[in-house]
Protein backbone atom coordinates (compact mmCIF):
# COMPACT_ATOMS: atom_id res chain seq x y z
CA UNK A 1 0.00 0.00 0.00
CA UNK A 2 0.91 3.86 -0.56
CA UNK A 3 3.03 5.23 1.97
CA UNK A 4 0.56 8.57 1.79
CA UNK A 5 -2.76 5.97 1.96
CA UNK A 6 -1.31 4.68 5.17
CA UNK A 7 -1.06 8.05 6.42
CA UNK A 8 -3.93 9.28 5.58
CA UNK A 9 -6.18 6.73 6.66
CA UNK A 10 -3.85 6.85 10.17
CA UNK A 11 -5.13 10.38 10.24
CA UNK A 12 -8.69 10.09 9.43
CA UNK A 13 -8.67 7.04 12.22
CA UNK A 14 -7.02 9.79 14.66
CA UNK A 15 -9.16 12.30 13.96
CA UNK A 16 -12.71 10.36 14.21
CA UNK A 17 -15.47 12.08 16.03
CA UNK A 18 -15.13 9.41 18.51
CA UNK A 19 -11.43 9.73 18.77
CA UNK A 20 -12.09 13.76 18.90
CA UNK A 21 -15.03 13.30 21.93
CA UNK A 22 -12.88 11.03 23.93
CA UNK A 23 -9.97 13.32 23.86
CA UNK A 24 -12.07 15.99 25.05
CA UNK A 25 -13.62 14.25 28.14
CA UNK A 26 -9.71 13.91 29.38
CA UNK A 27 -9.69 17.41 29.08
CA UNK A 28 -13.00 18.21 30.83
CA UNK A 29 -12.40 14.99 33.61
CA UNK A 30 -8.88 16.71 34.16
CA UNK A 31 -9.26 20.60 34.22
CA UNK A 32 -13.02 21.78 33.59
CA UNK A 33 -14.92 23.22 31.32
CA UNK A 34 -12.82 26.49 31.17
CA UNK A 35 -10.04 24.14 30.00
CA UNK A 36 -11.63 22.46 27.21
CA UNK A 37 -10.74 24.94 23.85
CA UNK A 38 -10.19 23.73 20.55
CA UNK A 39 -6.52 24.81 20.71
CA UNK A 40 -5.60 22.82 23.84
CA UNK A 41 -8.12 19.59 21.91
CA UNK A 42 -5.81 20.33 18.94
CA UNK A 43 -2.44 20.27 20.89
CA UNK A 44 -3.86 16.91 22.84
CA UNK A 45 -4.77 15.20 19.07
CA UNK A 46 -1.25 16.90 17.42
CA UNK A 47 -3.41 18.64 14.41
CA UNK A 48 -5.27 21.66 13.48
CA UNK A 49 -8.39 23.00 15.00
CA UNK A 50 -9.64 23.30 11.19
CA UNK A 51 -9.52 19.73 11.38
CA UNK A 52 -11.57 19.18 14.44
CA UNK A 53 -14.21 21.51 13.04
CA UNK A 54 -14.61 19.41 9.86
CA UNK A 55 -16.07 16.76 12.87
CA UNK A 56 -17.57 19.64 15.46
CA UNK A 57 -19.30 22.41 14.85
CA UNK A 58 -18.71 24.55 17.73
CA UNK A 59 -17.95 24.04 21.40
CA UNK A 60 -21.75 23.36 22.26
CA UNK A 61 -22.34 20.57 20.25
CA UNK A 62 -18.60 19.54 21.68
CA UNK A 63 -20.18 19.22 25.23
CA UNK A 64 -23.11 18.24 24.15
CA UNK A 65 -21.52 14.87 22.50
CA UNK A 66 -19.07 14.47 25.20
CA UNK A 67 -22.35 14.05 27.49
CA UNK A 68 -24.34 11.78 25.52
CA UNK A 69 -21.59 9.96 25.33
CA UNK A 70 -21.50 9.05 29.13
CA UNK A 71 -25.04 9.12 29.32
CA UNK A 72 -26.60 7.13 26.81
CA UNK A 73 -25.01 3.69 27.61
CA UNK A 74 -26.16 3.88 31.26
CA UNK A 75 -29.61 3.60 29.50
CA UNK A 76 -28.83 0.65 27.18
CA UNK A 77 -27.05 -1.49 29.43
CA UNK A 78 -29.30 -5.39 29.32
CA UNK A 79 -29.70 -5.98 33.03
CA UNK A 80 -31.90 -2.80 32.95
CA UNK A 81 -35.05 -4.95 30.94
CA UNK A 82 -35.92 -6.52 33.79
CA UNK A 83 -38.61 -5.16 36.91
CA UNK A 84 -38.98 -1.39 35.87
CA UNK A 85 -38.45 -0.37 39.53
CA UNK A 86 -35.28 -2.05 39.79
CA UNK A 87 -34.76 -0.25 36.43
CA UNK A 88 -35.20 2.87 37.53
CA UNK A 89 -32.77 2.53 40.60
CA UNK A 90 -30.04 1.30 37.79
CA UNK A 91 -30.33 3.83 36.16
CA UNK A 92 -30.55 6.69 39.07
CA UNK A 93 -27.19 5.10 40.61
CA UNK A 94 -25.05 4.46 36.90
CA UNK A 95 -25.65 8.00 36.38
CA UNK A 96 -24.87 9.43 40.20
CA UNK A 97 -21.38 7.36 39.61
CA UNK A 98 -21.09 8.75 36.05
CA UNK A 99 -21.43 12.27 37.75
CA UNK A 100 -18.91 11.29 40.60
CA UNK A 101 -16.50 10.72 37.82
CA UNK A 102 -16.97 13.27 35.54
CA UNK A 103 -18.57 16.12 37.66
CA UNK A 104 -19.22 18.58 34.53
CA UNK A 105 -21.73 16.45 33.14
CA UNK A 106 -24.83 17.44 35.32
CA UNK A 107 -24.78 20.85 34.83
CA UNK A 108 -24.49 20.15 30.95
CA UNK A 109 -27.30 17.98 31.06
CA UNK A 110 -29.42 20.69 32.45
CA UNK A 111 -28.39 23.29 30.37
CA UNK A 112 -29.09 21.50 26.89
CA UNK A 113 -32.55 19.17 27.93
CA UNK A 114 -33.13 19.10 24.78
CA UNK A 115 -30.68 17.44 24.18
CA UNK A 116 -30.20 13.24 22.82
CA UNK A 117 -29.16 12.32 26.49
CA UNK A 118 -31.70 13.89 28.14
CA UNK A 119 -34.16 12.59 25.73
CA UNK A 120 -33.04 9.32 26.45
CA UNK A 121 -33.01 9.39 30.02
CA UNK A 122 -36.54 11.21 30.01
CA UNK A 123 -37.61 8.26 28.01
CA UNK A 124 -35.51 5.44 30.02
CA UNK A 125 -37.24 6.33 33.03
CA UNK A 126 -40.81 7.49 31.40
CA UNK A 127 -41.51 3.80 30.14
CA UNK A 128 -40.49 2.04 33.34
CA UNK A 129 -42.92 4.20 35.16
CA UNK A 130 -45.64 3.49 32.63
CA UNK A 131 -45.09 0.03 33.56
CA UNK A 132 -45.49 0.51 36.77
CA UNK A 133 -48.98 2.10 35.96
CA UNK A 134 -48.19 5.53 36.50
CA UNK A 135 -51.38 7.62 34.71
CA UNK A 136 -50.48 9.47 31.54
CA UNK A 137 -51.79 12.94 33.09
CA UNK A 138 -49.03 12.36 35.79
CA UNK A 139 -45.75 11.15 33.63
CA UNK A 140 -44.24 14.18 32.79
CA UNK A 141 -44.13 15.35 36.85
CA UNK A 142 -43.36 12.19 37.89
CA UNK A 143 -40.51 11.83 35.40
CA UNK A 144 -39.35 15.57 36.18
CA UNK A 145 -39.82 15.01 39.66
CA UNK A 146 -37.12 11.95 39.46
CA UNK A 147 -34.57 13.22 37.03
CA UNK A 148 -34.40 16.48 38.74
CA UNK A 149 -33.54 14.31 41.82
CA UNK A 150 -31.40 12.37 40.22
CA UNK A 151 -29.44 15.06 38.29
CA UNK A 152 -29.17 17.35 41.22
CA UNK A 153 -28.16 15.26 44.42
CA UNK A 154 -25.68 13.37 41.81
CA UNK A 155 -24.30 17.05 41.02
CA UNK A 156 -24.07 18.30 44.61
CA UNK A 157 -22.63 15.42 45.84
CA UNK A 158 -19.70 15.83 43.05
CA UNK A 159 -19.49 19.22 44.01
CA UNK A 160 -19.25 18.50 47.75
CA UNK A 161 -15.83 15.68 46.87
CA UNK A 162 -13.96 18.56 45.11
CA UNK A 163 -14.56 21.47 47.66
CA UNK A 164 -12.00 20.44 50.31
CA UNK A 165 -8.33 19.71 49.40
CA UNK A 166 -7.06 16.38 48.04
CA UNK A 167 -6.86 13.67 50.47
CA UNK A 168 -8.97 15.16 53.35
CA UNK A 169 -10.47 11.88 55.51
CA UNK A 170 -14.24 11.84 54.63
CA UNK A 171 -15.13 10.57 57.81
CA UNK A 172 -12.93 12.80 59.84
CA UNK A 173 -15.26 15.72 58.33
CA UNK A 174 -18.31 14.06 58.62
CA UNK A 175 -17.95 13.57 62.40
CA UNK A 176 -16.58 17.10 62.53
CA UNK A 177 -19.84 18.43 61.50
CA UNK A 178 -21.95 15.80 63.10
CA UNK A 179 -20.10 17.37 66.38
CA UNK A 180 -21.04 20.72 65.85
CA UNK A 181 -24.77 19.39 65.27
CA UNK A 182 -24.46 17.73 68.66
CA UNK A 183 -23.86 21.02 70.08
CA UNK A 184 -26.72 23.16 68.52
CA UNK A 185 -28.98 24.33 70.91
CA UNK A 186 -31.45 21.10 72.32
CA UNK A 187 -34.41 23.60 71.93
CA UNK A 188 -34.17 25.24 68.61
CA UNK A 189 -32.34 22.47 66.61
CA UNK A 190 -34.52 19.14 67.93
CA UNK A 191 -34.57 17.66 64.95
CA UNK A 192 -30.95 18.18 63.70
CA UNK A 193 -29.49 16.54 67.25
CA UNK A 194 -31.15 13.51 66.44
CA UNK A 195 -29.78 13.02 63.23
CA UNK A 196 -26.81 14.04 63.90
CA UNK A 197 -25.52 9.98 64.36
CA UNK A 198 -27.16 9.54 60.81
CA UNK A 199 -24.60 12.41 59.07
CA UNK A 200 -21.66 10.93 60.65
CA UNK A 201 -22.24 7.67 59.73
CA UNK A 202 -23.82 7.66 56.44
CA UNK A 203 -22.92 6.70 53.01
CA UNK A 204 -23.80 8.92 50.09
CA UNK A 205 -24.97 6.20 47.86
CA UNK A 206 -27.16 4.55 50.28
CA UNK A 207 -28.78 7.85 51.08
CA UNK A 208 -29.04 8.55 47.49
CA UNK A 209 -31.02 5.55 46.59
CA UNK A 210 -32.92 5.92 49.66
CA UNK A 211 -34.69 9.19 48.33
CA UNK A 212 -34.91 7.58 44.80
CA UNK A 213 -37.18 4.73 46.69
CA UNK A 214 -39.04 6.93 48.81
CA UNK A 215 -40.36 9.30 45.34
CA UNK A 216 -40.91 6.09 43.69
CA UNK A 217 -43.16 5.09 46.94
CA UNK A 218 -44.83 8.12 46.57
CA UNK A 219 -45.28 7.75 43.27
CA UNK A 220 -47.02 4.09 43.64
CA UNK A 221 -49.51 6.16 45.10
CA UNK A 222 -50.86 7.28 41.64
CA UNK A 223 -52.02 3.89 40.19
Amino acid sequence: MDNRKQRSERRTDALSRERIVEAAIEILDADGEAALTFRALASRLSTGSGAIYWHVADKGELLAACADAIVVPLMRIEVMAGEPREGIRLIALGIFDAIDRHPWVGSQLFREPWRFGMLQMFESVGARLLKLGVPDKALFDCVSALVSYILGVAGQNAANARMHPEGTDRSSLLAAVAARWEESDAEDYVAVRKMATQLRDHDDRAQFLAGIDLLLNGIAHLR
